[in-house]
């Protein structure tokens, strides 16, 4: 029964990677609007500070996925072991 649970969570899993890689690149903008107008207006006074904050919003975003993800395969991995003994 287990393995049948298995079995489908993988499919599920597989299936939504592959929809989620045949979607169309889109821009993705994390900036609030204040954010991005002081962005634009440095880049349009000759500044530099605006190029990569996009990016480094998106970079924080991801770190608390990645980071519950981690612990999360772990905790998984271990349960695994523990019922395999």
């Amino acid at each position: 029964m287990k393995k049948n649970k298995t079995k489908l969570y993988t499919l599920l899993a597989t299936a939504g990677v592959v929809f989620a890689l045949m979607m169309p690149p889109t821009t993705v903008e994390a900036q609030c609007p204040m954010c991005r107008l002081s962005a634009e207006t440095n880049l349009k006074n000759g500044g530099t500070e605006g190029k990569g904050l996009n990016t480094g919003i998106l970079y924080m975003l991801a770190m608390p996925y990645l980071l519950v993800g981690t612990i999360g395969y772990i905790w998984w991995r271990n349960r695994k072991q523990l019922e395999e003994e």
